[in-house]
């Protein structure tokens, strides 16, 4: 029943997702009806025209589709591996960790948020899996007792999250106000460097890593069904296992460092894709990816054009959306 409904699942996000980003090509402070989106692709677009599609609103765009795509998948990896509904990047503190590491090398390495230019772009990226596979080691091994229990690794992913956040305040306050400022809204989750550079430096290896683990959608499948069954069925349980998370810590790294600490997203999405088409990995990693790729394109539409030309940064409007969901699903695991 599930292989005929996807074919209808994935076409139905996929028209909800380009409507979307038709709707937000057209809306902003700059306002471009549709027809003059269509000739601006074609060429005959006036100059202004040109600037805020191309320059402005597309890089940003093409970068919220990728990082909620690349967050739903990376959530559904944690969920399968850890077995635990509630895993999620943001909430393991592997999102805190890279967006660490970020500030430190905008604090030590760069003059300012808004100078991160040129090669710093490509480096960028680099801290941020580094911050977010120390997060990740230090949740690991601190939730490790005789095994890792499901509940436990939430807790101490909680605690990391909490150190982790700490640590960033500390240099935030070291900061100038401006850069203070723009760290805050960064880590709360924003999309602030929406240019073709950030899309090169990003968007490829993303895209790379979120096929590898639709690739491996098998072996999750094989995962869940407990360490025992897989060994049974020929698995290499463990080598397998350190892979998928790597894969998860590596989508989250890259994320962080495109759009900040968007919290709840890994969480959210992986949940809606298993009830639209079940927990079969093959299919459910395509889904989820689609639909966090729609959920942030659409916080971010919406974040941007509620109260402009003042911008909400879209890991608020994810944030407001999901965290009743959370508490349900926690709620639901008592």
């Amino acid at each position: 029943m599930n292989q005929k409904r996807l074919p209808i699942v994935i076409g139905a996000l996929i028209i909800l997702l380009i409507t979307v980003f038709i709707l937000s090509l057209n809306m902003g402070v700059v306002k471009i009806a549709p027809l003059d989106v269509l000739r601006t692709f074609f060429g005959q677009g006036t100059e202004k025209q040109n600037l805020v599609l191309f320059d402005f609103r597309l890089p940003g765009m093409i970068i919220a589709l990728v990082i909620g795509a690349g967050l739903g998948i990376s959530g559904a990896i944690l969920q399968g591996v850890a077995q635990n509904d509630l895993a999620d990047p943001g909430i393991l503190g592997i999102n805190t960790g890279a967006g660490f590491a970020v500030i430190l090398y905008i604090f030590f390495f760069q003059e300012s948020m808004a100078r991160v230019t040129g090669i710093g772009l490509y480096i960028l990226p680099v801290f941020a899996l580094v911050g977010a596979f120390v997060a990740a080691i230090l949740v690991y091994v601190l939730a490790w007792k005789k095994g890792v229990n499901p509940v436990r690794l939430i807790l101490v992913g909680i605690g990391v999250n909490a150190g982790f956040s700490a640590a960033l305040i500390i240099f935030q306050v070291k900061m100038n106000p401006q850069d203070f400022n723009q760290a805050l809204v960064w880590l709360a989750g924003d999309i602030w460097m929406s240019n073709w550079n950030l899309v090169l430096a990003v968007v490829p290896i993303i895209i790379l890593m979120m096929l590898y683990t639709i690739y491996k959608s098998s072996t999750l499948n094989i995962l869940n069904l407990g360490d025992q069954m897989s060994i049974g069925l020929g698995a290499a349980v463990e080598k397998e296992r350190r892979t998928l998370l790597l894969l998860a810590v590596g989508l989250a790294g890259l994320c962080v460092a495109a759009g900040g600490g968007i919290a709840f997203l890994g969480l959210v999405a992986p949940h809606i894709a298993r009830r639209l088409i079940g927990p079969r990995h093959e299919q459910m990693l395509p889904v989820a990816a689609l639909t966090g790729a729609l959920f942030l394109l659409a916080a971010d539409t919406i974040g941007k054009n509620i109260i402009a030309p003042a911008e909400i940064p879209v890991g608020i409007v994810v944030s407001i959306v999901s965290t009743p969901y959370f508490i349900y699903l926690l709620m639901k695991t008592q």
